[in-house]
């Protein structure tokens, strides 16, 4: 031995200990690392991992000196001062791995790189994670097989200074690979290549994981299924995603989506109820692996892709699809009561704080006219009238004088100009309160007040021709039916509310024998919206009492023949036509024309 390994000699004297003392202090800077990294410190980790190894690769060295079958560790990995893990980990982590293969501090290592594992998946590392997969998988073994509890253990008898970790790397190892498939399969789904993270997500069934997780990789199966147009097959993977974890929200939210796409209104109804009453319930605690408490799934699975998958609408935004969907089925007086919960939620505190934050929900002003449009639909005209009042009293000090859309040269949607700087909520404002004089009307005319029913569809007459639409060129002028075909949403709800206005109208001068000003009107309402069934009909009926029957009957035919469901699925329900109020019977009405053929 020459003079400077003797020198170091006497400088460590005692060699064998310093693997323990390694141990010791790779022990302390791994549970470090696991708080850094449950505090989301996770630049703070990555510098503790690297000199973590860099001081097994001074070991090494160290150790080489005296022994005749050293640990190879490779020179790259030396405190040379650059960072070999941020410039090829894959490589890196490949070199520490077969360097310490067969040596005491192999078990160490293996910790270090599952926390590694952590900080790339709680970073959405992804393709990291998959350079390394080889390296992953052949971990997932060796922890598999309690090979590192059993060093562990053997070490910790040798010396009882090295302390216990504070997160046993096996069962990390079985939570990173859990969530590592879960992370993948969504990042795979929002790429659109569905069957690959469908083959990976199914053969992550049968993994040790906690009943959430699990749950979510059928989730996923099931959106996977469903983008591959196997609707009845996603169904199932949801059915099995909430028998695995009742509170897998997002899975009775997507069969909902399902059960719509399948037409399947029953089931939608029920699911929706049984949704709003799990969002209702107290959130539940996340569930965990035994010993792995420290990590939670929520930080390990923090992706845009994913969490874009997981989201589910609010307890109110539930609430108001379930009430507008009963309404829509014929259940009214269900629908009614639903609309009257969601009113009161949002008027109480809290809950208002909730929609104003997640909530995509209609404004207030929407809400009022639908609910006031369910309880007209179930024979409550008092009701309805009161929340319309509110609309109107909202609205009263914001509308304007005058309002003009500019249509563009495009097929674009028109851009309200309006006069002295006011916004676009004008015309949201103008609509609004059309549509509750509208209401208005439709309740007069259901208790049969023929004159105040005259007057509120009048009012509402008036605030719609305050709108003019002006061409880049030409002067404003009173919007036609040709143009809601191609202008936007406004256009079309200001022609929906003209044509049902006029016909309202025009029906209420019939009951008062006003049929001069009863043609008037409905032949304007059928103007702004020919697909408006009543127009049609009562336009024959004063035909008729005014002695035009060949008119008339012409009249009815040509509104029998007319398809309107396309046309109006789509509109609020404060816009379809009225269920309530005088109506005409069509039995009577072909029997009419049926004499008046023979004759």
């Amino acid at each position: 031995m020459g003079p400077r390994k003797q020198r170091l000699s006497k400088q460590v004297e005692g060699v064998p200990a310093v693997v323990e003392q390694a141990q010791l202090e790779l022990t302390v800077l791994y549970n470090a690392c696991v708080f850094s990294v449950t505090h989301t410190q996770f630049s703070e980790a990555e510098l503790l991992l690297t000199q973590a190894v860099a001081r097994v690769g001074w070991i090494a060295q160290l150790l080489a000196t005296f022994f005749p079958n050293p640990l190879a560790f490779p020179a790259a990995l030396d405190m040379t001062g650059n960072d070999p893990v941020a410039s090829d980990p894959a490589v890196f982590w490949r070199a520490v791995l077969k360097s310490t293969g067969n040596s005491a501090l192999h078990s160490c290592i293996l910790r270090l790189l599952c926390l590694q594992w952590a900080i790339w998946l709680s970073t959405c590392r992804l393709k990291t994670i998959q350079d390394v997969q080889e390296e992953l998988s052949s971990l997932s073994e060796t922890l598999g097989a309690g090979v590192g509890d059993e060093r562990r253990s053997v070490e910790v008898g040798k010396s009882p200074e090295i302390p216990l970790v504070v997160l046993d790397p096996r069962n990390l190892q079985e939570l990173l690979q859990i969530c590592t498939v879960i992370a993948q399969g969504a990042k795979r789904l929002s790429e659109g290549r569905s069957s690959e993270a469908l083959s990976d997500l199914q053969r992550a069934f049968s993994l040790p994981a906690p009943r959430a997780l699990l749950a979510n990789t059928h989730l996923l199966s099931g959106f996977c299924l469903a983008h591959m147009g196997r609707p009845q097959m996603a169904l199932q993977c949801y059915r099995v995603a909430l028998e695995t974890d009742s509170h897998c929200v997002c899975a009775l939210y997507q069969s909902i989506l399902i059960f719509r796409q399948l037409g399947n209104s029953q089931a939608e109804i029920q699911a929706l109820r049984l949704l709003h009453s799990t969002l209702m319930l107290p959130p539940a605690t996340e569930s965990v692996l035994v010993g792995s408490h420290l990590l939670s799934p929520s930080l390990l699975l923090c992706s845009q892709s994913l969490s874009s998958l997981l989201s589910v609408p609010s307890s109110l935004s539930v609430l108001h699809s379930l009430a507008l969907k009963c309404v829509l089925q014929g259940r009214v007086s269900e629908g009614v009561e639903h609309y009257l919960d969601l009113l009161a939620a949002l008027h109480s505190e809290d809950q208002h704080r909730v929609h104003a934050e997640t909530s995509p929900l209609p404004r207030l002003p929407e809400l009022y006219l639908e609910a006031g449009a369910a309880l007209l639909m179930a024979r409550r005209p008092a009701d309805c009238m009161v929340l319309c009042d509110e609309v109107i009293n909202l609205t009263l000090e914001l509308l304007p004088e005058k309002l003009i859309l500019e249509e563009p040269e495009e097929k674009h949607e028109p851009v309200p100009v309006c006069p002295e700087g006011s916004d676009q909520d004008r015309m949201g404002m103008l609509l609004w309160a059309g549509a509750a004089h509208l209401l208005q009307g439709h309740c007069q005319a259901d208790l049969k007040d023929w004159k105040q029913a005259v007057t509120h569809y009048t009012r509402c007459i008036n605030l719609l021709l305050k709108v003019c639409v002006k061409k880049k060129g030409l002067q404003p002028h009173v919007p036609c039916v040709d143009m809601a075909g191609r202008e936007g949403s406004d256009l079309r709800t200001l022609q929906r509310l003209k044509g049902l206005s006029l016909a309202g109208r025009g029906i209420s001068f019939t009951h008062r024998d006003q049929h001069r000003e009863a043609l008037r009107d409905l032949q304007l309402s059928l103007q702004a919206s020919p697909e408006c069934v009543s127009a049609g009909l009562w336009h024959g009926e004063v035909l008729w009492r005014m002695e035009r029957r060949q008119e008339a009957a012409a009249c009815w035919v040509k509104t029998w023949s007319f398809s309107t469901e396309s046309s109006v699925v789509s509109l609020p329900l404060y816009l379809q036509e009225p269920q309530s109020g005088p109506s005409l019977d069509s039995t009577v009405l072909r029997h009419r024309i049926q004499e008046l053929t023979h004759t």
